[in-house]
């Protein structure tokens, strides 16, 4: 119990020999302690180094045990006056971080006054969100585009869905049914379903989103891009037809179970949500990058889909397969945004 005054289990061992037994020299505390000679010639000059062994008066190059009254209590002043010193630079201390963030709240609230605030950099956006994670009192609402998570989202998100859950915040999260196509993804839903987030999956999705309380909204600039920076929203109205955008999505997509989503009931074309998505966004013109984009596939994977639809509708152009789908009811109810 002495280690906090400096003083280790072996010199205090010998240090109580010692004060038994003032007589003893290095082979007697050998033989009472039965430690090797190097032990105890280690914790006899640890003792010497604490001021509680010094050189004998009275047997030149003899040692004694000083008076514990006075041994032990200068220890105790020396780690009460070293407490004393901390507890004094922690209070200096205190005063400059709150100083900090006075200027911090005073900067972000001038910044934040804004409908819009931009973020640059990775950095800032993690930042920005673990702020509004914290202060997520209610619902965090996701639209997590991109399809396969990578290593680096997925062990991001798992602190910040634990403190939510922790905090009885809902959670509903909205994934590309792509996502089935990679194993470490579909465990990490597991996971998120496990501890709270009420997980869907749908074949498009228009934008990453996190959507924090129906109060402020953070999107990416840029879809393709993610290193180009991202935007807070705020202002009931855009939060308003975010919402509504996001309880739209929520309601078509299909509750993530841990296996591939089940195709609905189309008729006898049985079309799932990925093809569906696909002639919906070929009648709008795109282009194969952007298709494959927001089904969170592979180029090559969209164009495949793309070819077996075009096929089916005898279609020469993937704009006519758009509009030949759209003539005989195939996205009649789809649910793809």
């Amino acid at each position: 119990m002495l280690e906090p005054l400096g003083l280790g289990a072996h010199a205090a061992e010998v240090y109580r020999a010692m004060l038994k037994r003032p007589d003893f020299g290095v082979e007697d505390l050998v033989t009472s302690l039965g430690w090797e000679q190097d032990l105890v010639r280690s914790a006899l000059d640890e003792c010497v180094r604490l001021s509680l062994i010094k050189p004998s008066w009275d047997a030149p190059g003899g040692l004694r045990a000083v008076s514990p009254e006075i041994g032990l209590q200068a220890l105790l002043a020396r780690q009460e006056s070293e407490f004393l010193e901390r507890q004094q630079r922690i209070a200096e201390s205190r005063i400059e971080v709150a100083r900090f963030v006075d200027e911090y709240t005073a900067a972000q609230q001038k910044l934040r006054s804004t409908v819009v605030e931009r973020l640059v950099g990775i950095d800032d956006i993690r930042s920005r969100i673990e702020e509004f994670t914290q202060e997520c009192g209610t619902e965090l609402l996701t639209f997590a585009t991109g399809g396969p998570q990578s290593e680096a989202s997925r062990q991001a998100s798992r602190p910040l869905c634990e403190d939510l859950a922790k905090r009885g915040v809902v959670m509903r999260s909205i994934y590309l049914d792509s996502v089935h196509n990679d194993p470490a993804t579909v465990e990490h839903l597991r996971w998120l379903h496990l501890h709270g987030d009420q997980v869907r999956t749908t074949a498009s999705l228009p934008s990453r989103m996190l959507l924090f309380d129906r109060t402020h909204a953070v999107l990416p600039i840029d879809p393709d891009a993610s290193a180009a920076g991202a935007l807070v929203l705020r202002g009931a109205g855009v939060i308003a037809t975010l919402g509504d955008l996001f309880d739209r999505v929520w309601e078509s997509a299909i509750p993530f179970s841990g296996g591939r989503p089940q195709p609905r009931d189309r008729g006898e074309e049985e079309l799932t949500g990925q093809e569906q998505a696909v002639l919906r966004l070929l009648g709008e013109g795109l282009t194969d990058e952007v298709v494959a984009r927001k089904l969170g596939v592979s180029v090559r994977t969209g164009r495949r889909i793309t070819a077996e639809l075009m096929g089916r509708l005898g279609a020469r152009s993937r704009f006519q397969a758009g509009l030949r789908a759209a003539q005989l009811g195939w996205l009649t109810g789809s649910d793809t945004v």
